[in-house]
């Protein structure tokens, strides 16, 4: 099966996180993500550089929790939920947008087969005996994979 080069990939991924505003999405995470760092840094005592708050937030939505900085005040606590249930959206939503990346990406190559395949059959009248031979081989290799 024929390869898809990586600049279409990228384009077509490019074209999936325009189309369904996914870009947005993760800008607006990652802008999220930097702001409750600075909360918790601001309003928990234990929490002594901008570094470690933003170690802390990735503790949180990594869920690792390594337990090496942890808040006790109520606002850092609340947003530490807020940026695990933040994640949680994000992670599904991105998810599900590279299963729909790598269908699209799939297509394109069967697509892309199917297409070589029908030049070919256009061609039969005027193939060559080694031409047809190859074509023949081709078809048991798709058939043989399809099964």
């Amino acid at each position: 099966m024929k390869r898809i080069p990586i600049s279409k990939r990228l384009i077509t991924l490019g074209r999936l996180l325009k189309q369904t505003g996914t870009w947005h999405i993760l800008a607006s995470y990652i802008v999220f993500v930097f702001i409750a760092a600075l909360i918790v840094f601001l309003t928990e005592p234990e929490i002594t550089s901008y570094g470690d708050a933003l170690w802390y937030c990735y503790d949180v939505i990594s869920t690792t929790g390594f337990g090496d900085v942890v808040v006790h005040g109520f606002i850092a606590k609340l947003c530490s939920v807020v940026v695990t249930v933040y994640s949680l959206i994000v992670i599904a939503i991105i998810t599900g947008l590279f299963a729909n990346f790598y269908m699209q990406v799939i297509e394109e190559r069967r697509q892309g087969t199917l297409a070589a395949f029908l030049d070919k059959i256009e061609r039969l009248p005027e193939m060559t005996p080694e031409e047809l031979k190859e074509l023949s081989e081709e078809v048991k290799v798709y058939r043989n994979g399809e099964k």
